[in-house]
């Protein structure tokens, strides 16, 4: 794609929504959220006099089919990320798409067969892989300092965090899950990035509902409908196998009884060093002369923002044509994972992926 601002349409005003148009406002000279639109058209027209976007089209399949618009985000719930990138794609619009890539494994075929046949962009929108810790951490792995990592642990636990509950977030047909598809993907991605992608093979899992059934552990994100419904996990544990040999254990929750800090956290152990990111800071870990050391990482103190980052390498792929840096097939891999983590749940064995797009 030449020069001229890259036109965005988002489909869904949520909250999410905004997070996105915000950071898209903050590149001017590249972009314009031109378009966006909402199955409530009043909360549409809202977030587009919030944002000042001109235009609010009546219908999503009406934003997708418009030639004013050269790429979308979506920020549906899930249950619809596979509908509309499909669609979008098809209509030749450049995409990224709100995590998870689909809501359940067939839904992420779905779209991983859309993107092979189209020349459009489409990127998922996992912004830890931006932030500015892991992405030094992943400076020090690429240059061999943590050798070969051989097994990492990873995991998201709120102690009091169930996100809108009896909404779509606790509705399985819609949301695919609890936290194991909320924020558990978040954390599958990262690590397998970091760990430098090996190929998952195997999968044991379980899952719990403790506190949801009970409307308890409820936190601030999303509006609560109590005539709804909780049908989902609110914690997840697992032990995910690789191809090399090397392993991941992932725990994440909505709601616990643990001391935690509720930050995200990945520990990265190698055969040279180790790695350790929680919340916004991290540290590297090794051993010379007989002696521990560790070296503190942090953001710099004028960091623009994970987001930001995310964003305009979005734009940055539109214009140059190249692959981003979370590819599809990043985000098949993780609905592959968890798919298997359900069903190892569900079965009570491990379960071997299949790899079979």
């Amino acid at each position: 794609m030449g020069e001229g601002l890259i036109r965005l349409g988002v489909i869904g005003a949520g909250n999410i929504a905004a997070v996105h148009i915000e950071q898209f406002q903050r590149l001017p000279e590249q972009c314009a959220v031109v378009a966006i639109t909402d199955v409530n058209m009043e909360l549409a027209r809202s977030r587009a006099e919030q944002f000042r976007i001109p235009h609010v089209y009546g219908s999503i399949e009406e934003l997708i089919a418009s030639p004013e618009i050269d790429a979308v985000i979506i920020c549906v719930p899930n249950r619809y990320h596979a509908p509309y990138t499909v669609q979008a794609l098809q209509a030749g619009k450049h995409v990224l798409l709100e995590k998870p890539m689909g809501v359940n494994l067939e839904a992420a075929r779905e779209i991983l067969r859309a993107s092979k046949a189209s020349s459009g962009v489409l990127m998922i929108a996992h912004q830890m892989r931006f932030e500015a810790v892991p992405m030094q951490i992943r400076e020090r792995i690429e240059r061999g300092e943590l050798g070969k990592i051989y097994t990492a642990k990873a995991g998201w636990l709120r102690r009091k965090g169930i996100p809108g509950w009896g909404s779509w977030f606790t509705q399985k047909e819609v949301s695919g899950g609890g936290p194991l598809i909320d924020i558990g993907v978040h954390m599958l991605d990262l690590s397998l990035y970091l760990m430098g992608n090996p190929k998952p093979v195997a999968v044991t899992g379980a899952t719990y509902a403790e506190f949801g059934p009970k409307r308890r552990g409820i936190g601030g994100w999303g509006t609560p409908n109590w005539d709804g419904v909780f049908d989902v996990e609110d914690l997840a544990t697992a032990m995910i196998r690789m191809e090399d040999g090397s392993t991941l254990t992932l725990d994440v929750s909505w709601a616990v009884h643990m001391d935690t800090d509720s930050a995200p956290f990945v520990h990265l152990m190698g055969s040279e060093g180790g790695a350790s990111y929680r919340g916004d800071a991290g540290k590297l870990l090794s051993e010379q002369d007989d002696q521990l050391v560790d070296i503190p990482l942090q953001a710099p103190a004028e960091d623009e923002g994970a987001r930001l980052r995310m964003s305009r390498h979005f734009l940055e792929c539109i214009r140059e044509g190249k692959e981003p840096l979370i590819p599809v097939l990043s985000g098949y891999t993780t609905n592959l994972i968890l798919d298997a983590i359900y069903r190892s749940s569900q079965l009570g064995r491990e379960i071997e992926l299949d790899w079979d797009m």
